[in-house]
């Protein structure tokens, strides 16, 4: 059975809505568009929905160069989804900090604190930045607001075998990939090192802890209990990496993909 990608997905905001693809630019700091944006509070700190699990109901869509943002009972909000550079701040995800653009759109501002209750603001990071991924793991590349590297595949077959041990079965949308796949065993893409996918090298560099964000409901916002992360937890656990479920890849080449994309591990 052939491998292929059977889906595509950017997160334009990290921590909102997902925008799914038929095609996507690989650029070095993930898919074009994929977390350029990040909410931050006054001070910088990021949002994420392990504290705002509404986070997850504000739908995405990029159209003729604008992004809009539109979230139930609440109306829309537009602003230029590559906006030219604002005033610089300081924001920080996770353990690194460094320089953002705010995105001047104070109505999509004032849009966000209201839908989420509390003061913030959206940051942008401009090309010029330079957001570094552990070098500890696949030497040195870029990223966006991702949490640590540009890419993350998940395999159909492994969403599946997990699904086998939970009483409620979950959607991939609960791992937030850019690559979904197909056509290989459960698991088997943790061995995987050097893929092709239509012909554009990545390096898969280490497999990804999950955390809770994957107990959010991404559709309704609600966290629905410890599932899937407490039977990951169980059998998918390493010392080093926590719960795993799915890899962490970096790009070797700026390219084109596509859903339907043959994937040639090696």
């Amino acid at each position: 059975m052939p491998v292929t990608v059977t889906s595509l997905h950017i997160y334009p905001v990290k921590g909102l809505g997902s925008i799914n693809l038929q095609e996507a630019e690989v650029t070095p700091r993930g898919l074009r568009h994929d977390r350029r944006f990040m909410v931050v509070d006054p001070s910088g700190e990021f949002f994420t929905q392990r504290d705002f699990p509404r986070m997850a109901t504000v739908w995405t869509e990029i159209e003729g160069g604008k992004l809009r943002l539109a979230a139930p009972d609440a109306g829309e909000v537009e602003l230029e989804a590559e906006p030219s550079e604002g005033a610089a701040m300081t924001v920080r995800v996770w353990n690194s900090s460094g320089l953002a653009a705010i995105a001047p759109s104070p109505e999509a501002d004032a849009w966000l604190s209201d839908y989420l209750g509390t003061a913030c603001r959206l940051a942008y990071m401009p090309d010029h930045s330079r957001r570094a991924t552990n070098p500890a793991y696949g030497g040195e590349h870029i990223v966006s607001f991702a949490d640590g590297y540009p890419f993350l595949f998940t395999n159909e077959a492994s969403l599946e075998e997990l699904n086998g041990r939970l009483a409620h079965p979950i959607p991939m949308n609960r791992f937030r990939p850019n690559f979904v796949v197909k056509g290989v065993p459960a698991y088997a893409e943790d061995g995987w090192k050097d893929v092709r996918v239509g012909g554009v090298p990545f390096k898969f560099v280490k497999p990804c802890g999950r955390c809770q964000v994957t107990t959010t409901d991404q559709t309704t916002g609600e966290v629905t209990g410890p599932e899937p992360l407490s039977v990951l937890s169980v059998y998918r656990s390493s010392p080093t990496f926590g719960a795993m479920f799915g890899m962490n890849a970096v790009s070797l080449e700026e390219s084109t993909v596509r859903v339907g994309d043959a994937v040639e591990p090696r």
